[in-house]
């Protein structure tokens, strides 16, 4: 939230980051009488009031001074942690025959894969990968999550690359929840981008951020989710079809680069080489979508010119929403960036149906980076990198994109992604605008809050715009012709310049300077210990600089109507906000003035933006850009008018959430993607060193003759606080301001230059550099001020709260530091508070302001409040900042009403970007008149209190006090940590409010005991009447220990007393009702049972209510299609088959309908809100009545008529909880609160709320209760009512007690993996008190999903063993075992709350079966009970099923059944129905907690704030004083059921012929069939071959047999095995039941040949055809058509089934049919009567009746030789014997020459 400034004299509340209207003014417009003057005359309907700002009331605000920005730290650039997971679910549709894939999940640099399945398109994989980065949030969301499926891969070889996906971090991030859950990502070819689709994986992502957490989805079921195309893993409008497209990134040149001859390598380079030439050889280097291209590389050039284009071939929508360009400066050892521009693609495109694709320039983009002193080592080097706010002008780039998309259809397509580098004709000047000569103008008021580290050399500052004005980069006039600027001698100018010598440059027409750009340096001046300020007192110096852009002002005028639009309707809204959260009256109002606001600006743009149509230099971007900024505007103005009409008082909350959407998209639309005129740097130098910067965007300081497309700070003062640059002002370090100025700026086109000056405070002389003719149009070079007013500042501190803990003690001894144009002063230090109350006065005397009366009235300087933690020894440590305006009184004016004396207000204090406390103030400017002081009002301060010289805050300002009572509630203390290594034995709580309070008992023993023995005790005190004005309440706990010393243990501030404060009930509510009775009638067989069908009756409803739920609901919704065909399960359900799971399944069924049926209302809801405002103010609807039996809190999920319809049977449910149970109950707080106590330092984190985890040292647990002292009579009257006890009636004893905790672990879900491979071997830890229970042999191996199905018994005593720890650790065979994720709960809390959380009632009363009462008290002793503690008549139970308690009748059944199915008379079922309802009840009535699983996040202490997984229980308690509970619920894990499938594969047809006989030369195949189960890969059966079969016709009469284990509630198969031989233990795995049957071609020595296959779901797959002609590919392809089974109903299927493979088009082809038999029997069916594999024994199968030729195989040899040799081969075979006889005739030469050569010699 930006801080807003309000320009009003009143004051500036400033509450929790919302700047808002003041008290005083927004009082006086309550009284203002609205009629008159609102057009309607006479008096008009409250509703169609609207209210300009309220600001505007009472003041008439001059605008010469603009607000400043209060958060000082950059956030850009600082790293923080974020969780990437991605579980890949499955793939499908995977082009390829018979492959073993592979996903790699790719980001960055990290790879992760998943295990290779074999031989199958639709690997089933479920692996969950977890990446861990510690980066800055830019460099996350940029990276690139690839996921990609790989062919094969092994050790030796990389495999081959199927296809892939690619999207960035960013866009998971923007997704509802930063996730996509269970989608389909679809995978394409980068190399061949005609290819098409190339399967599908099916993927959750999820990424995490410190403080995000996550809500996973419960499990649906998997039918929703195989709609593919449905699920895309795309984000919202994006559409499905994705086509791909060119990226053209075209280069033009570059200029302004950074001189880096000053380094010292110049020097080496010149000494060696002799060579001066420029050092710089800059290529542009592109990064988009994990694609890299680079321009060619320009040698030693400062102007470089490449005119190429970067082409990149990607989809189109991209899921990269950002293109990153970098200048690079090549260099033999290492490149580096010289400046980085990132190009966001949203803010270049409109997908709306009239918008456009990414499109861009030709136009020139700003790169800014470190400073441009040029050093081998640069410091700033990220900020180049484009991390953080640049700190400096780097160089420009003239670059233009556009997109064009791809036919991939046609042939001349490359198919490749490779990234192209082409050359691009070169671009005629003017076609980025014609050059301007502009005007910047920059005067320095004041220059205060000089750090005083800089030392004390003299001080200048350095403005700069581009390049024009730098120090180093010299002065330098671009010369008319050509866009570039000439070089030369731009530094020797320069140093003239600065120096005030005249320039000599004649020649310029207006005899101006060319600039002077930095002020005189100057010596600081002591202001306090802290700072400096320089001494300008009446002589202001002036810069001014003139430069040469393009003018491209349309665009920066175009951003700055819209900015104004925005930033108006932002101030509107924290106006509103103020309103209502100061409940003053008529939010409504203001916020009606603000929508008119709204729309009045967006029809004023409408007319403004669409000048200068026909400038140069207008892009397609900017034509583009307009039509749309127009469409959009104007569409809002139109909401903003529709909205306005609706706002009532009861929907303020929801139209101003609609108006803040309104504003992001105005924020939006104001940012300009192609720069114009470069940013302003301002620059303090000491000792010609650079300290500290500012940067000004040079829209904001931009003139216009129009007023509203005028920057928001041109010509007016700005306080512009410099900050330390790059990482040197990350933490503290960037919190101390380095130094304060006022500072007013000018930016506009020479020529327009007349009235540069009007802006300014008046009452001042010009001083020029010359004097002399023609000097009267020069610009000054500083400004005298003639008139001066003297002031006295009154700043009335009176306290402060919630302030930042700097101390060890986790306190601080706090003081503040007032600074006002150069004075300061301090007010006393008050020990060990986070909440001073300093009650002081100080007065600033004769402070001088320069300038006149009027504007100094209206628009006083602000004034800067510090405050610091005193340290005994070292400098004061800062704790925060906060600004103000004081209200200004002139000597002429009446101290009085309405503007005096000036309301204290509550001021927000900021610690970095951070808030640190509030603080209450009140801020007066009186002139000093003629008469000197003696005209001032006096200060009369309260009489009763001497503080020396202190001067307390006046009467009339401090607040007016009244006596009020707080009654303490001490009940104990808890989880106490050491204080100084010893630990705490004798604590004590002391309770504190403004100076009173109160000690509680002491605590004799810690350890034996933590609880107090008094319980309550009560002071008096004086408090403001205001409540928003209460101070803080302290609660403090020492420890005693002995020789009377006292340690402070730890302390809490309770900063709002307001829910504390007792507001006795109101007559009427409490009883209206005791005469008539209220009768609940509860139907006796309500169609489901939801805790949540709450009927709140208030006094307006009828007194009948009546709960049903309509028949026609169940009626018309019973036939709901069960998975596997239309026939609905009847013979399954069987009560006796029904366990705690069945229950437990149902539950979170019910659970997913009723998130979906909200996700679905939410969406209802938008698009009425949509259709309302679309409505365009026709009609307006009335605001629908609100529906009777909505409960108030918005706990209640729905309505009782719009329950989901159930399944045939009704199962009766829990409640699952998807968070934990103490959220949706307030944390159990209904009368014992909690209150941490904090000890230590705080956190210097963004977040502060995550670093004070750490500084918890324990609880006080007790409560609070406070009000008005003398008391009404009735409260003392009610019965029993204990005196001592005060407010707190009724309250148990806090004495200890004994309980069996039982504590249920059902299952954890999305594990963090703990081991190497990815997986954990989780096992459950339950830690309390003493006892600590490790499951430590039972850990599941490799599960990150693990079901525990477990309890455990521990027997406990509250107080001193109130929490319960369970962890989830990961079992490790070596070393110790990692913690993965831990969560407390507070059992104490839970045991007292009157919730009743102890054991949560069922739907249901029963006695016997999977719902059985697990309560040792039957609900009628329960009922019994509440009635009595609640002081209830009753509960009186009548005939008729009927039973009263006070005054409220319920009805119910009357009758239960037994084991042995006889009925009985009972009224539990009537006392359940009671307590269902018992919030019902008047005075006592609450929800009590129903039968429940709750869903507890797991959090690891190592990385605070990320969510580790997520664990699923819940928690019984049973006294020791009351019955033993029964047994505890069997919730152990289902077991898998054994299955076996039998499959006869009795023949095949069609069957591909594949092999080309070579002897015969006629097609055949050597067909046999391969069959598994998925997962069973190691275990798949082969039939034997049917040989040379020529009609593709198959005999086998063949069985495979599979045995497995099966899982029916989660339609999964369960696998266990060891992952590899190295593995310690086995596995467990599940997967989906689906049979694979393949198609193959025997082949004896080369691999065999795979023809087709086809994979079945056994619970649902297509039924089989009764014939081989009626089987078709449709079976497969068209399943929505075909009628679906499932084995696990009809236990034996018959029919034939399609093979399918694809062919080279990727479409799918029919390859052969088989007629197969399943059959599926469990395993005792299998026992009794067993069948052998394949034809053999027992039950064989006969041999099929195969054709001959399959036999005569052996005889085939001869046949095929005489074929081969007589017919086919004949000549060939001639030739060869022919060649073989010649070959032999010539070794037989060769072998026998040698011996007859020497017979022949030796003459034998």
């Amino acid at each position: 939230m930006v801080l807003e400034w309000l320009e009003s004299l009143e004051s500036v509340s400033v509450v929790e980051g919302d700047g808002d209207g003041d008290e005083a003014a927004i009082l006086e417009t309550e009284d203002l009488d609205f009629t008159g003057g609102m057009g309607g005359g006479g008096g008009l309907d409250p509703d169609t009031i609207s209210l300009a700002s309220v600001t505007a009331v009472t003041t008439n605000v001059s605008n010469k001074r603009s607000k400043p920005d209060i958060k000082m730290e950059p956030s850009a650039g600082r790293p923080v942690d974020y969780q990437v997971s991605v579980t890949i679910v499955e793939a499908r549709q995977l082009v390829g025959l018979n492959m073993d894939p592979v996903v790699c999940v790719e980001i960055g640099d990290d790879k992760k894969y998943t295990q290779m399945k074999e031989s199958t398109n639709c690997p089933y994989y479920n692996e969950y990968f977890v990446f861990d980065f510690h980066v800055p949030s830019d460099v996350m969301f940029d990276k690139i999550l690839k996921l990609s499926v790989i062919h094969s891969k092994n050790l030796l070889r990389s495999g081959t690359l199927v296809g892939s996906f690619k999207l960035d971090i960013g866009t998971v991030y923007s997704q509802p929840e930063h996730q996509f859950f269970h989608k389909w990502a679809l995978l394409s070819d980068p190399d061949d981008i005609t290819a098409g689709c190339k399967g599908y994986i099916k993927c959750d992502i999820a990424v995490v951020g410190k403080g995000d957490n996550i809500k996973t989805p419960h499990k649906a079921t998997e039918t929703d989710e195989d709609d593919i195309e449905g699920n895309l893993l795309l984000p919202e409008g994006v559409p499905a079809e994705r086509q791909w497209a060119r990226y053209y990134v075209k280069i033009y040149r570059a200029e302004g680069l950074p001189k880096m001859n000053t380094s010292i390598m110049a020097n080496v380079k010149k000494a060696f080489i002799g060579e001066n030439k420029d050092l710089v050889d800059p290529y542009v280097q592109i990064l988009f979508a994990g694609q890299r291209g680079k321009t060619s590389i320009q040698k030693s050039s400062y102007e470089p010119i490449w005119n190429e284009q970067i082409v990149f071939t990607e989809m189109f929508p991209p899921l990269c929403k950002r293109m990153k360009v970098q200048i690079r400066d090549s260099d033999k050892v290492n490149d580096v960036a010289l400046g980085t521009h990132f190009i966001d693609l949203r803010k270049i495109a409109n997908d709306g149906d009239k918008g456009f694709l990414p499109t861009l320039g030709p136009a020139w983009v700003n790169m800014y980076g470190s400073t441009r002193s040029y050093t081998i080592m640069d410091e700033h080097q990220d900020l180049n990198e484009g991390l953080g706010e640049g700190v400096s002008f780097r160089a420009r780039l003239l670059v233009s994109l556009c997109v064009e998309i791809l036919d991939t259809s046609s042939p001349e397509v490359m198919s490749s992604t490779e990234v192209k580098v082409e050359g691009v004709p070169k671009i005629s000047e003017s076609a980025t605008g014609k050059v301007e000569e502009f005007f910047l103008f920059g005067a320095f008021l004041e220059a205060t809050m000089i750090d005083r580290k800089i030392g004390d050399k003299p001080i200048c500052f350095e403005v700069t715009i581009g390049n024009y004005g730098s120090e180093i980069d010299g002065v330098t006039k671009l010369k008319s012709s050509s866009g570039k600027k000439s070089g030369g001698d731009g530094d020797e100018e320069e140093t003239e310049l600065i120096h005030g010598s005249s320039d000599e440059e004649e020649g310029d027409d207006d005899n101006d300077l060319v600039s002077v750009s930095t002020t005189p340096p100057m010596k600081p001046v002591i202001t306090d210990r802290n700072y400096f300020h320089l001494p300008y007192f009446e002589r202001k110096p002036c810069i001014y600089i003139k430069s040469w852009w393009q003018d491209q002002r349309r665009r920066l005028y175009n951003a700055n109507l819209i900015d104004n639009i925005a930033d108006k309707l932002e101030e509107g809204l924290n106006d509103v906000q103020e309103v209502i959260k100061t409940e003053k009256a008529y939010p409504e109002r203001r916020l009606r003035g603000v929508l008119e606001d709204l729309s009045n600006g967006c029809s004023q743009f409408l007319t403004l933006a669409n000048k200068d149509q026909n400038q140069t230099g207008r892009t397609k971007l900017d034509k583009e850009r307009l039509k749309s900024c127009m469409r959009e505007l104007e569409n809002l103005g139109q909401q903003a008018k529709t909205i306005r009409t609706q706002v009532k008082k009861n929907t303020v909350r929801d139209k101003i959430k609609l108006v803040q959407n309104f504003l992001h998209k105005l924020r939006f639309l104001a940012d300009e993607p192609q720069h114009s005129i470069p940013d302003i740097y301002i620059w303090m130098m000491s000792n010609n060193k650079r300290i500290a910067y500012a940067r000004v965007p040079s829209k904001d300081i931009l003139y216009s003759g129009v007023d509203e497309e005028t920057g928001k700070d041109c010509g007016k003062v700005k306080t512009i606080f410099l900050k330390l640059p790059g990482k040197k002002g990350f933490g503290a370090a960037g919190w101390t301001v380095q130094a304060k100025t006022e500072i007013y700026l000018w930016l506009g086109l020479n020529r327009q230059r007349k009235d540069f000056l009007s802006g300014l405070p008046n009452g001042f002389e010009e001083n020029k550099m010359l004097k002399g003719p023609g000097s009267q149009s020069a610009p000054p070079i500083s400004l005298t001020y003639m008139m001066k007013q003297i002031f006295q500042l009154r700043v009335h501190m009176y306290q402060a709260r919630s302030l930042f803990a700097a101390d060890s003690s986790g306190l601080s001894d706090p003081f503040a530091r007032v600074f006002f144009s150069t004075h300061s002063q301090v007010t006393e230090v008050l020990n060990e508070t986070l909440c001073p109350t300093w009650d002081q006065l100080m007065v600033f005397d004769n402070v001088e302001l320069f300038g006149e009366v009027g504007e100094l009235r209206d628009d006083p300087p602000i004034i800067v409040i510090e405050i610091y933690d005193q340290d005994t020894v070292g400098k004061a440590e800062f704790m925060g900042r906060t600004f103000a305006k004081p209200i200004t009184k002139m000597a002429d004016e009446h101290y009085g009403p309405p503007r005096f004396p000036p309301q204290l207000e509550y001021y927000q204090i900021y610690r970095g970007n951070c808030t640190a406390g509030e603080m209450l103030a009140a801020f007066e400017l009186l002139q000093i008149g003629p008469h000197g002081k003696a005209d001032l009002p006096p200060i009369d301060g309260p009489t009763d209190m001497d503080r020396g010289p202190i001067l307390p805050v006046p009467l009339g300002i401090r607040p007016v006090l009244s006596k009020y009572r707080i009654e303490v509630l001490f009940w104990g203390l808890r989880d106490l940590k050491r204080v100084n290594l010893a630990a705490v034995d004798r604590p004590r709580v002391d309770i504190e409010c403004a100076g009173k309070g109160v000690q509680s008992s002491l605590i004799q023993n810690y350890k034996k005991n933590p609880n107090f023995g008094t319980l309550v005790k009560m002071f008096e005190v004086d408090l403001p009447e205001n409540e928003l004005l209460h101070p803080p309440l302290n609660i403090r706990v020492v420890d005693c220990r002995a020789f009377g010393r006292y340690t402070l243990v730890g302390n809490h501030a309770v900063t709002t007393l307001r829910k504390f404060i007792y507001r006795a009930a109101d007559k009427q509510a409490n009883n209206w009702n005791t005469q008539e009775e209220i009768i609940v009638n509860y139907e006796p067989e309500p169609s489901i049972k939801k805790m949540e069908t709450m009927v709140k009756l208030d006094s307006g409803s009828d007194a009948v209510v009546k709960i049903e739920v309509g028949e026609d609901d169940k009626g018309g919704k019973k036939k709901k299609r069960k998975k596997g065909g239309d026939e609905v399960e009847e013979e399954e359900f069987d009560e006796s088959m029904l366990d705690w799971w069945s229950k437990y399944f149902a539950s979170i069924e019910t659970l997913m309908e009723i998130l979906k049926a909200q996700e679905a209302a939410m969406a209802d809801a938008e698009e009425k809100e949509d259709q309302d405002i679309s409505a365009e103010g026709g009609e307006i609807k009335p605001d629908d009545p609100p529906v009777k039996g909505k409960k108030g809190k918005g706990k209640d999920k729905r309505r009782p008529g719009d329950m989901p319809e159930k399944k045939k049977h009704k199962l009766n449910e829990l409640q699952v909880y998807p968070k934990e149970l103490e959220k949706e109950f307030d944390n159990f707080e209904d009368w014992l609160h909690t209150f941490n106590l904090f000890r230590g330092k705080a956190g210097d984190d963004d977040d502060q709320n995550m670093a004070d985890e750490d500084r918890i040292i324990g609880k006080f647990k007790g409560s609070l209760c406070m009000y008005k002292v003398p008391v009404s009579d009735e409260m003392q009257r009610e019965m029993g009512f204990d005196s001592n006890m005060g407010m707190f009636q009724n309250i148990p004893t806090n004495d200890p007690i004994n309980v069996v905790v039982r504590v249920y672990i059902i299952r954890a879900t999305d594990l963090h993996p703990a081991d190497i491979n990815g997986k954990a071997d989780p096992y459950i830890a339950i830690k309390l008190g003493r006892s600590d229970i490790k499951d430590k042999e039972n850990y599941l191996s490799k599960q990150l999903n693990p079901i525990f199905g477990k309890s455990f018994d521990i027997e406990a005593t509250f107080p001193m063993d109130s929490t319960l720890t369970v962890s989830v650790y990961d079992w490790d065979l070596v070393g110790t075992d990692d913690l993965i994720g831990e969560t407390k709960l507070d059992l104490e809390n839970r045991y007292y709350s009157k919730h009743r959380a102890i054991c949560g009632l069922p739907s249901k009363y029963a006695v016997h079966g999977y719902n059985v009462w697990r309560d040792p008290l039957k609900p009628t002793q329960i009922l019994a009970k509440l009635c009595k503690e609640g002081k209830l008549d009753g509960p009186h139970y009548g005939p008729g099923g009927r039973v009263k308690v006070a005054n409220r009748i319920f009805m119910g059944p009357t009758e239960i059944e037994d084991e042995n199915g006889l009925k009985k008379q009972t009224d539990e079922h009537l006392a359940l129905t009671a307590l269902k309802h018992w919030e019902d009840i008047p005075r006592v009535g609450c929800k009590l907690i129903p039968e429940h699983v709750e869903t507890r996040p797991l959090l690891n202490p190592d990385k605070p704030g990320i969510e580790q997984g997520r664990i699923e229980m819940w928690v019984d308690m049973f006294p020791k004083d009351m019955p033993a509970p029964g047994p505890a619920i069997d919730i152990a894990p289902r077991k898998p059921k054994k299955f076996e499938l039998r499959v006869i594969i009795w023949n095949t047809d069609e069957v591909i012929l594949e092999d080309d006989d070579i002897f015969t030369g006629e097609k055949s195949s050597d067909i046999f069939v391969r069959g598994w189960l998925k997962g069973q890969q190691e275990d798949k059966q082969d039939t034997d071959v049917h040989y040379h079969s020529l009609t593709g016709e198959g005999l086998f009469n063949w069985r495979f047999i599979y045995p497995f284990d099966y899982l029916q509630a989660e339609e999964k198969i369960v696998i266990s095995k060891k992952e590899s031989m190295f593995a310690w233990d086995e596995t467990e795995y599940k997967i989906p039941a689906r049979l694979n049957l393949q198609v193959w071609d025997a082949d004896h020595f080369s691999a065999d040949d795979f023809l087709g296959a086809i994979e079945l779901d056994l619970n649902r797959f297509p039924r089989g055809a009764k014939t081989a002609k009626q089987c078709s590919i449709n079976m497969v392809l068209n399943e929505q058509d075909i009628p679906m089974v499932s084995i696990f109903k009809q236990r034996r299927i018959k029919g034939w089934w399609p093979f399918l493979a694809r062919d080279e088009n990727d479409e799918f082809e029919l390859t052969g049919k088989v007629e197969a038999e399943l059959q599926l029997m469990t395993a005792e069916e299998a026992e009794k009567n067993p069948v052998g594999e394949g034809r053999n024994e027992p039950e064989p199968l006969e041999k099929p009746n195969r054709p001959d030729t399959a036999f005569l195989w052996f005889l085939m040899p001869f046949k095929a030789i005489k074929n081969l040799i007589c017919n086919q081969y004949f000549w060939l075979t001639v030739k060869l014997v022919v060649a073989l006889l010649l070959v032999l005739i010539l070794g037989l030469f060769i072998y026998s020459m040698p011996g007859y050569m020497v017979k022949k010699l030796m003459g034998a």
